[in-house]
């Protein structure tokens, strides 16, 4: 994880800050930075998301290959994730020094989508036993300037949104069956995402906690909580991170504000997505190179 290094001056005047709920960038404790969402980035994939949080910076690309549905789930497709922590977001991440995050990354969205009410998997099932979809959610790491979990999410749910699968006809030849891809561009499988969770990464700072930490932020807390929320503010995972301890009076408003603050931010992210996809052509792209 990238940090940065602060004085005692420093630490104090941050803490300080957030006991009054005034936060160094002027936020209040609850307050996320601006968020810039972007689909269909990158070409070559079947969806796409990027999103800047601040100075975080996330690409991610999801690509759908087909495959064999596993035993323990015939009748399913399933999604695998990838994270690529780059040498450009800090120079922590240089060799292999980003591995370690981008495995903890990774397993952290597995345990999300692990629920069977995220995805309707078995939509992406082609024939039970033989042939289903496979989606390969490969995120980049661009720039790392904290709260990495959070727009992580909420880029894979962006990029799982902009998805299109092909359809599929299952035909029954002499030689057995075969599969015959759509050429229809229009003729396609659009995942119902409005179950996939987001992430509200929740940081003790002092007696307080505060969402969307910067990394000065992040060096003056010992123990954060990743929650994972519906946009009908259910929890569906919990996670603590940091060497230091909570109290369960702590966790318990800890959880309520990340069941809020989760709440507003899939009602506020669902409207910028649909809203970009109503724009169809006209929409002006940046990219991640803009």
């Amino acid at each position: 994880m990238a940090s940065v290094v602060l004085s005692e001056a420093e630490k104090v005047y941050i803490i300080h800050g957030v006991q009054e709920d005034l936060r160094v960038d002027g936020r209040g404790c609850e307050d996320y930075r601006c968020i810039e969402v972007e689909t269909d980035v990158v070409s070559n994939t079947s969806g796409s998301a990027r999103v800047k949080l601040g100075h975080t910076d996330i690409l991610v690309g999801v690509k759908a290959e087909m495959g064999a549905p596993k035993l323990n789930r015939p009748n399913e497709g399933y999604l695998e994730f990838f994270v690529d922590c780059s040498a450009n977001a800090t120079p922590e991440f240089e060799g292999r020094g980003g591995e370690e995050l981008g495995t903890e990354i990774a397993n952290t969205l597995y345990r999300i989508f692990h629920n069977e009410s995220s995805v309707d998997l078995k939509l992406l099932c082609v024939s039970p036993r033989e042939h289903c979809w496979v989606l390969y959610v490969d995120v980049l790491l661009l720039e790392c300037g904290g709260n990495l979990f959070d727009a992580i999410s909420i880029a894979v749910k962006a990029a799982l949104f902009n998805t299109r699968i092909p359809k599929v006809h299952v035909l029954e030849g002499e030689g057995g069956r075969e599969i015959e891809l759509s050429d229809d561009p229009y003729d396609c499988i659009r995942l119902n995402v409005d179950n996939v969770p987001c992430i509200v990464t929740l940081s003790k700072i002092g007696y307080r906690h505060v969402v969307d930490a910067t990394l000065q932020e992040e060096a003056c807390s010992l123990a954060s909580i990743l929650i994972s929320v519906t946009s009908r503010g259910a929890l569906t995972c919990m996670k603590k991170i940091g060497r230091g301890s909570l109290d369960p009076e702590s966790i318990f408003e800890m959880m309520e504000t990340g069941k809020r603050v989760g709440k507003l931010l899939h009602t506020s992210l669902q409207t910028v997505l649909e809203k970009e996809e109503s724009l169809g052509t006209s929409r002006k792209k940046v990219g991640f190179l803009g």
